[in-house]
């Protein structure tokens, strides 16, 4: 007998921490998944490529037909910071320090879109030799993208000219681009020069009158980074 995606999901609803089941729910609704302490086979990156095992319709559904089981309220609450798409752990763990309420140490920004297509307008198709783009956070409205440039997949000269010609295209479709590296994700510094940039793009205050930040902060931190 083997759980489903979304039955999975509520178990460890009773198990988890409310960030755990969030990270959690990314992996089940993302294009990759961890490898398991018997997996000799792990990629250099450390995870596997896969198409999703469920979605957020899936399982929104699937909690709305089984009221009252356990831990089914925190399930519900760790539902609403989910997003579909994510295609690797570092981008789930930047998506949900960009996104989760201040009351869970994040930065508060509504859910954006990950990895969707982009379209380039058909003037600039040409010039640039590509109609789409895809990025890894995407704020449609505000116009405004997120990229996490992994050390495997950002460095050497190829690349760096592909991710030039990326931003210049966007760039051309009135889309401002904002890059994050590992370094910055795991500094407490970086992360908040990151989040005052978009903040700032959008026009918006960055942090809360709460008191508490910093600790609920570190916390998130501790169980995104250190954790994992």
């Amino acid at each position: 007998m083997v759980s489903s995606p979304e039955f999975c999901f509520l178990q460890m609803a009773s198990q988890l921490t409310v960030v755990k089941l969030i990270e959690l729910g990314y992996e089940l609704c993302g294009v990759y998944s961890m490898p398991n302490a018997s997996d000799k086979n792990v990629p250099i990156r450390g995870f596997h490529n896969r198409q999703p095992l469920t979605n957020i319709k899936k399982l929104k559904a699937f909690l709305e037909s089984m009221p009252g089981v356990k831990g089914h309220k925190k399930a519900v609450r760790a539902l609403r910071f989910v997003i579909n798409g994510s295609a690797s752990p570092m981008e789930t763990k930047l998506a949900m320090f960009l996104t989760l309420p201040y009351m869970l140490g994040g930065y508060g920004f509504c859910l954006p879109e990950m990895n969707e297509r982009i379209d380039i307008p058909k003037a600039s198709r040409e010039l640039f030799g590509k109609s789409y783009y895809v990025c890894d956070l995407f704020w449609p409205d505000e116009g405004i993208a997120v990229e996490y440039d992994s050390d495997q997949q950002h460095t050497g000269s190829t690349h760096i000219t592909n991710d030039s010609i990326k931003r210049n295209a966007l760039g051309k479709s009135d889309i401002r681009v904002v890059s994050v590296t590992k370094l910055q994700l795991r500094n407490r510094a970086g992360l908040e020069g990151v989040a005052r940039t978009i903040a700032d793009y959008m026009g918006r205050r960055l942090f809360s009158t709460k008191s508490n930040f910093d600790a609920m902060h570190n916390e998130l931190q501790r169980q995104l980074l250190w954790d994992s």
